[in-house]
């Protein structure tokens, strides 16, 4: 019996330990994992990813969350609500990390000022697709720029 017990402490520990460095669904982790990559001059057909790690910070300060990309033009961008953690900590923009399967790249994200609805439009077209119920639940994308928040990643300078 004793075993048992110390068997279901343990297991517990390391379930708490998983759950604080791994982000899981749509709870920010600390780790990012991934291969050290070099950003490449076009990120190719990213139609079929559907989530990627973005990492904002390290360490303790760190967080590490899985969200939806989108690529217009070349570009790739994030969004999320304002008040959320990883927006807040990008604030106006900052150096940022992203896994993409299990390449990692070192990249700035800066807030989009200008074609919003479009990047906001493509988005929601991108994952209506494949996540029509939840895709159905957003603002359109004119009434969500209140309370949304856009990024560009790009290659850092």
């Amino acid at each position: 019996m004793k075993f048992l017990k110390i068997g279901a402490i343990v297991l517990l520990v390391v379930g708490v330990i998983a759950a604080i460095a791994a982000p899981l669904g749509p709870m920010p982790g600390l780790l990012i994992g991934g291969t050290d990559s070099e950003v490449p001059s076009s990120w190719g057909d990213t139609k079929s990813i559907d989530e990627i790690h973005l990492q904002i910070g390290v360490g303790p300060i760190g967080r590490t969350v899985i969200i939806w990309t989108v690529q217009v033009d070349g570009d790739l961008y994030v969004t999320g609500q304002k008040d959320s953690g990883w927006t807040q900590g990008i604030g106006s923009g900052g150096p940022v990390r992203l896994r993409m399967a299990d390449k990692l790249y070192e990249l700035n994200a800066s807030p989009v000022t200008e074609n919003q609805v479009e990047i906001l439009n493509a988005w929601l077209a991108k994952y209506a697709v494949n996540y029509p119920e939840i895709t159905s639940a957003f603002p359109d994308p004119e009434e969500s720029l209140q309370t949304s928040a856009l990024f560009r990643l790009s290659a850092r300078s």
